[in-house]
């Protein structure tokens, strides 16, 4: 396990370990998780250059202007779109890709409460928002995340440490029983990043459980059960979730520490914050120490071996292919390509 004060420290060496003006994109940063790793990496960087994707207009451009007051030598631009259009992320990316040679980091938070109903574009909305957005982005924005010269990392926040069965009759989770639905899903998040992964070896990818913050994820969700849940949260919250701040500490120490390096060897800033003593190389959804591609607790602990066990099942009796297969046909039928 690695201590909250061994990840604080590693933060506190991002401006001297790391070089300046590295470039990020953060989907999903105007509240919750995202947000507080988007204030969180301003703080630690020099003169970085963000952009970062939400739906609120509203949030967006009070978020920039905290940003501004945070670092001021830091560029921000908010980028309004709602990621469960596969189109819409498209687009995003070609708005990125023209200004940018390079990327550094894509940090991937998208997420809603919203279940039982299609996108306009056939997905399941639930899926289309927490997978296929993040897949989508992290293909189209590849080539720039593999050109850069210091950090290169994809971070998807999600159900990690947690991979379980997966109903190959329904990848997109419309029938699969509530009970069943986070090993389902999160075993395709750690699965599609690590076909990612193949063609990118010099990138690490990282799918990593927050454990519980206090959000407004659900707000979009109106129903007896869930005004009867934010009710119950609101109270007890406090008491048994990890505070705002912290959260994003923890994953800023995800984004950047060498903790996590890319599948092939890398030196220096490419592999990320040099380690401090006690604290070494995590092992990969493979079960090898720094394989390129981790799902890690909220502790930057790897998956269990049973985890490492059931992934490597799905790797021989081709449900990964399988997984891949699937996605990628869905991202053909709506945009006619495998990435923009």
């Amino acid at each position: 396990m690695v201590s909250l004060e061994q990840m604080r420290a590693s933060n506190v060496r991002i401006k001297t370990a790391l070089p300046a003006e590295l470039v990020a994109v953060f989907a999903g940063a105007t509240s919750g998780i995202g947000e507080s790793s988007l204030r969180q990496f301003v703080k630690h960087t020099v003169r970085p250059r963000v952009y970062f994707l939400g739906r609120s207009k509203e949030s967006g451009v009070h978020i920039s202007t905290e940003l501004q007051k945070l670092n001021p030598e830091g560029e921000y631009h908010y980028i309004s779109v709602d990621v469960s259009s596969i189109k819409a992320v498209d687009k995003v990316s070609q708005d990125i890709k023209d200004k940018e040679q390079v990327i550094n980091l894509l940090f991937l938070s998208t997420g809603t409460m919203v279940s039982g109903k299609d996108t306009e574009e056939g997905l399941h909305y639930p899926m289309a928002v927490t997978y296929y957005a993040r897949i989508r982005l992290a293909l189209n924005l590849l080539p720039l995340l593999r050109r850069a010269t210091g950090l290169r990392r994809v971070v998807s926040v999600f159900t990690a440490t947690k991979e379980g069965r997966i109903d190959t009759t329904d990848f997109q989770a419309r029938h699969v029983p509530v009970l069943s639905q986070r090993g389902h899903t999160s075993s395709i998040m750690t699965l599609g990043l690590e076909f990612v992964a193949k063609d990118a070896p010099e990138v690490s990818f990282i799918h990593d459980f927050p454990g519980a913050v206090q959000t407004n994820l659900g707000k979009d969700v109106k129903n007896l059960q869930m005004t009867v849940m934010t009710a119950v949260f609101r109270v007890i919250g406090p008491f048994v979730t990890i505070p705002f701040d912290e959260a994003g500490e923890r994953q800023l120490f995800f984004a950047t520490s060498a903790r996590f390096p890319p599948r092939t060897a890398a030196e220096g800033a490419a592999a990320g914050v040099p380690l401090a003593p006690g604290v070494g190389v995590a092992r990969g959804t493979d079960g090898k120490p720094g394989s390129g591609v981790y799902s890690i607790s909220i502790e930057g602990e790897s998956a269990k071996p049973k985890v490492e066990q059931l992934l490597a099942e799905y790797r021989e009796n081709g449900t990964r292919q399988k997984v891949w297969e699937d996605t990628e046909r869905e991202l053909v039928r709506v945009t006619g390509t495998a990435s923009a």
